[in-house]
C-alpha cells in the first residue's frame, strides 16, 4: 500500500476516533443534564435518556464498524495461540467465511428494515427511526468488508504478527 494511502487511512481512523469521543462527551454531558435535572430539580426529562442510548448504540456500532483494529478485538484466544500458524490460517478463514456468509444473507432483510423504519419517530426529539438505525447498516457492510480482508491475507497474506497485549494502546 502507498505511502499517501496509509497518511490517508491514519488521518481518517483518527477523525473517527474523534467522533467516537464527542459521542461518549455528549453521553456523558446528557447524563449529569439528567441527573441534575431528576433529583437536584426534580424535574425529569426524557429527552436526555433518548439521546444517551442513541449515542451508545452509535458509538458501540461506529466504534466497531471503524475504530478497532482487528488485533484490539475481545476474542477467546487461549485454543488459536496454541495451534500452529497453518491451523490458525484455517480457523481465520472458516470464521471469516461463517461471518460474510450469514452477514451478507441478512444484509437485504436488514437494509429493507432500516427503510422501513422512516416510518417511526422517537418519542422526545422525534428522530426517524431509520436515520438513527442506518448505523447498524454500515456496520453489517464494515464486518463483511473486514472479514473479506481477514480471510484474504489468512489465505495468500504473510503470516500474522504475534501481538503483544501489554503494547496494545488507544490513540496515537
Amino acid at each position: 500500500m502507498s505511502s499517501r494511502l496509509q497518511q490517508i487511512g491514519a488521518w481518517l481512523h483518527a477523525r473517527a476516533e474523534n467522533l467516537l469521543a464527542a459521542m461518549l462527551a455528549t453521553m456523558f454531558v446528557v447524563f449529569i443534564i439528567q441527573i441534575v435535572f431528576r433529583y437536584l430539580l426534580n424535574f425529569p426529562i426524557g429527552w436526555t435518556h433518548e439521546i444517551s442510548v442513541i449515542m451508545w448504540v452509535w458509538l458501540v456500532l461506529f466504534g466497531t464498524a471503524f475504530v478497532v483494529r482487528e488485533y484490539e478485538e475481545i476474542r477467546f484466544d487461549l485454543l488459536y495461540a496454541t495451534v500452529s500458524e497453518r491451523t490458525r490460517r484455517i480457523m481465520v478463514v472458516v470464521c471469516a467465511a461463517t461471518v460474510v456468509f450469514f452477514f451478507t444473507i441478512s444484509l437485504p432483510a436488514v437494509l429493507d428494515y432500516i427503510g422501513f423504519m422512516k416510518v417511526e419517530r422517537t418519542a422526545y426529539l422525534k428522530i426517524r427511526f431509520d436515520w438513527l438505525y442506518s448505523i447498524y447498516g454500515l456496520f453489517a457492510v464494515a464486518v463483511i468488508v473486514r472479514q473479506l480482508w481477514l480471510g484474504y491475507h489468512a489465505i495468500w497474506g504473510r503470516p500474522a504478527e504475534e501481538i503483544d497485549v501489554t503494547k496494545i494502546k488507544s490513540g496515537f
